[in-house]
């Protein structure tokens, strides 16, 4: 047999052992979730923010204009605008719901007011201020947006910013703590302007900060308490709350990087996850736990994050690395009617997203949105984990790999970059570089692929494409970049 023989052969025989699939039946995310847009009222405009299930199974929805509004049956096939009832209206934009011993309360930008319907007639009829210790002035941008309840009785404000540069009055670009008795007590300083609130499986409470003085780029932060989340706009505020949280810390240096700062300043805590600009979004915003135990798919204990200029929510798998978290972020679900804003996770494993362009613009066209993204019950192939190991990274798979694509280095290609730290608006990518990957080695079982990597960089994303990897039946990745953020070696 000659040399032409051989290779007709053999590649008959990989097309025989590796079925082609045809480009127009490959999987979209619509096979995996889908969405339902409910109709709303056509005389309510309802850019909803915030979400509440509430004891009697209807789901409770806040618009920053000032209403809310209950749900029944808000899990049906579809909802229609007789499913919607007014609740409450005349707030003072509220952006985050919560529930406790039968009130439900609203995190306004002013406080947090609880309310209940005493008479059973669907409507709230008692209000009462929860708490108020932080200031307000007329700027339109002192958004306040808050987290639910923790097991012991806890609500976390995050507060941007007065125009989301400076802090005119107080508390103002801070993280509050409000207790159970309503007390409230500085969290964090440093936020910017924050998108949404929300905890992981663990309690630990994280915000998203966007793209600005001081943020490169939009991320996801870990409050940790007492922390400096990187904005020194609202520091005048320390000499109010030196007795709780110290003294203020040492200035960053403008244009250095975070990683160079954290090293100096010990109270300044790294994103956890970077979003690079425009490649993931332009404005993060809510935050949502996966607490489905499974039944919102392979990606249990994750994060979903949303995006409001992109209309679409993003997934994040975090690991705490040496006392700080950091992780990958993915692309998971686009498609949505607005500029996504509020999640929330149900127990059933439904996510609910509220969206509203709010006059910025938002790939999904309607001024606002109601919606529901649910599991169809099929497993999308996707990297459902990137780990960092001591010498690269471990991928952990939805289903099994095809072992040939999944060994050869040419399936995949990183580069990482970080951004600058700095009081001017935004960064460019910086610090480019491009790592080599050296081996790939897949599981016995399939599930996982370990990659050996020269040139992991601190401080910056590592920007991964694993566009070669199939699954054993040959599907490629329904999405095959990751973005992992390094803070710590392991």
């Amino acid at each position: 047999m000659n040399l032409f023989q051989r290779l007709t052969a053999s590649s008959l025989f990989l097309l025989c052992v590796t079925p082609m699939v045809d480009a127009e039946d490959l999987p979209k995310e619509s096979d995996y979730y889908t969405i339902t847009t409910f109709e709303t009222p056509l005389d309510e405009t309802i850019e909803a923010c915030g979400f509440q299930l509430l004891d009697d199974g209807r789901m409770a929805v806040c618009s920053r204009r000032g209403d809310i509004f209950a749900i029944s049956d808000p899990f049906a096939k579809e909802v229609s605008k007789s499913q919607f009832k007014l609740y409450a209206r005349g707030l003072h934009e509220p952006l985050s719901l919560a529930s406790r011993d039968g009130w439900l309360y609203a995190v306004q930008r002013p406080e947090v007011t609880r309310m209940k319907d005493t008479d059973g007639d669907g409507e709230a009829d008692v209000f009462e201020t929860y708490a108020d210790g932080w200031g307000i002035s007329s700027d339109y941008h002192e958004y306040a947006f808050g987290s639910k309840f923790d097991d012991e009785g806890n609500l976390i404000v995050t507060l941007c910013l007065t125009g989301s540069f400076s802090s005119t009055v107080p508390y103002r670009g801070w993280a509050m703590k409000i207790t159970p008795d309503g007390e409230t007590i500085p969290f964090c300083s440093g936020v910017r302007s924050p998108g949404g609130v929300g905890a992981n499986l663990e309690g630990d409470i994280f915000y998203t900060d966007n793209q600005g003085p001081w943020n490169g780029t939009c991320g996801l932060k870990w409050l940790r308490p007492g922390g400096f989340m990187g904005h020194p706009g609202g520091w005048k505020w320390f000499e109010l709350c030196e007795d709780v949280m110290g003294k203020t810390p040492t200035m960053p240096e403008d244009g250095s990087r975070l990683h160079v700062e954290a090293k100096k300043i010990p109270e300044l805590v790294p994103p956890a996850i970077l979003f690079p600009y425009d490649k993931m979004g332009k404005s993060a915003s809510g935050v949502a736990c996966d607490t489905s135990e499974g039944k919102f798919g392979p990606f249990a204990g994750q994060l979903f994050v949303a995006d409001q200029s992109h209309s679409t929510l993003m997934r994040v798998d975090l690991e705490k690395v040496d006392g700080l978290y950091q992780g990958a972020a993915f692309p998971f679900r686009r498609g949505f009617a607005s500029g996504n804003v509020g999640v929330e996770m149900s127990p059933r494993g439904s996510i609910f997203v509220g969206g509203t362009n709010r006059g910025w613009g938002s790939v999904g066209r309607q001024p606002f949105a109601v919606e529901r993204l649910d599991w169809t019950g099929k497993t999308p192939f996707e990297i459902q984990h990137m780990r960092l190991t001591s010498d690269g990274f471990e991928l952990t798979f939805t289903e099994p790999v095809d072992a040939d694509s999944a060994s050869d280095l040419e399936s995949y290609k990183m580069t990482t970059y970080t951004y600058e730290y700095r009081e001017q608006y935004g960064s460019p990518e910086v610090d480019h570089t491009t790592p080599t990957i050296q081996s790939a080695t897949v599981s016995d079982d399939g599930r996982s692929v370990r990659i050996v990597v020269d040139g992991l960089q601190l401080g910056h994303v590592h920007e991964l494409h694993a566009d070669g990897v199939r699954s054993e039946s040959a599907l490629p990745l329904l999405h095959s970049q990751a973005y992992y953020t390094l803070n710590r070696f392991k």
